[in-house]
């Protein structure tokens, strides 16, 4: 089975590629980065390691590489041939991807009658129908019936930290124990991939919203309420037991809300909440806590990860959230002099106050109950 893979970044290699690899793939990395794929094409191999006490490693060999501005030829004829596409390129990278596919799959229409699936595994929601969405505007009507019936675009969701690092190897990549990788198996065209440790299921928004409303909440409220004490490290901010309880107190009403919502078991979630705590608290990776409060006019927006399961926990159980509370007006108070939302931020909560502020950015009415809650916490 061979798998082509858009992206050889620390998470191409250390996830997605680590992933197929174990899967039994041979796995073609494409990249624009030169560099990256003459050292894949002159090693063949690169090694994964674990960031914990026993740095276990993973071997993956038999990968060759790419480069996709200088060879796009041979892209095309890849993808003409393929039995699995993925991609880990960053979302807004998708659309200068789609073109290469499209010129991929119109090869395929002549030379290869099989279902071929294109997953995009990026950070968003709906990376695939995204990709999707680009491919087909460079195809013509028939070319868009036969993708449309023979190419499918599941989508998914992926959670792996890969941290900032620089190891001696160039292909070396440090990685997490914890991964999960969920796959829309309705979008599935033909036979569904061996994909080993991956989860298909049907459901996917209530796995999307399980991560974005757990682990995306959980992150943003350890960094805002750690950059808030003082601490530099996610890992250092979880261990002060104060921001540990309103971490945890978060969760716990996120959680409600997923199992409201979604009817996941109550103890088989309260178990996942204790785990990304302890990935959290890993020592062996240092995630600084402004790197990971950035953007903070985003994080509070309505849909994003702490506005949007507040909303959610008021809507299902007509109260507000103690603890979500908590981190927004923490988010409120965020400053970073390398991140320009900060700044941007911290300039409207200055002219305007901390509730016209927040009431902007998250587009509720200077009464609802939230902004008013968050107000008296400021």
């Amino acid at each position: 089975m061979k798998a082509v893979h858009f992206g050889a970044g620390n998470i191409g290699r250390g996830f997605i590629g680590l992933l197929l690899h174990q899967s039994g793939y041979e796995v073609q990395f494409v990249d624009v980065n030169e560099t990256l794929i003459d050292e894949i094409n002159k090693e063949k191999a690169y090694r994964v390691i674990l960031a914990n006490e026993q740095k276990e490693e993973f071997h993956v060999e038999g990968v060759s590489g790419i480069n996709s501005a200088k060879a796009p030829e041979a892209v095309i004829e890849a993808i003409s041939s393929a039995d699995l596409v993925t991609t880990a390129v960053g979302p807004h990278i998708l659309k200068f991807i789609a073109p290469l596919i499209a010129d991929g799959l119109k090869k395929r229409t002549k030379e290869n009658d099989m279902p071929v699936n294109i997953i995009a595994c990026e950070n968003m929601v709906g990376g695939s129908s995204e990709l999707q969405k680009h491919v087909l505007e460079k195809l013509n009507d028939k070319e868009t019936s036969w993708v449309q019936e023979n190419v499918g675009f599941p989508n998914s969701a992926v959670d792996r930290i890969v941290p900032n690092q620089k190891n001696d190897r160039l292909l070396d990549v440090l990685v997490e124990p914890f991964h999960e990788w969920v796959i829309d198996s309705t979008e599935m065209k033909g036979a569904q991939p061996e994909i080993k440790e991956a989860l298909f299921v049907e459901n996917l928004q209530a796995y999307i919203e399980r991560k974005l409303f757990t682990v995306n909440t959980g992150h943003a409220a350890t960094a805002y309420l750690g950059n808030l004490a003082g601490h530099a490290t996610i890992a250092e901010s979880i261990k002060d037991e104060e921001i540990k309880k309103t971490v945890l107190g978060s969760l716990e009403e996120t959680g409600k809300v997923l199992v409201a919502t979604y009817g996941f078991n109550a103890d088989e979630h309260q178990q996942y909440i204790q785990k990304i705590i302890g990935r959290f608290a890993n020592p062996f990776i240092v995630d600084d806590v402004q790197r990971v409060g950035r953007a903070p006019l985003r994080k509070l927006g309505a849909k994003d990860r702490l506005v949007a399961p507040a909303l959610a926990f008021m809507n299902e159980f007509n109260e507000v959230p103690e603890n979500l509370v908590k981190v927004i007006v923490a988010a409120l108070k965020f400053v970073s002099e390398e991140d320009q939302e900060s700044l941007t931020l911290q300039e409207k909560v200055q002219a305007k106050g901390a509730a016209a502020a927040f009431s902007e950015i998250a587009g509720l009415d200077m009464d609802h109950p939230l902004v008013k809650k968050a107000a008296e916490t400021f």
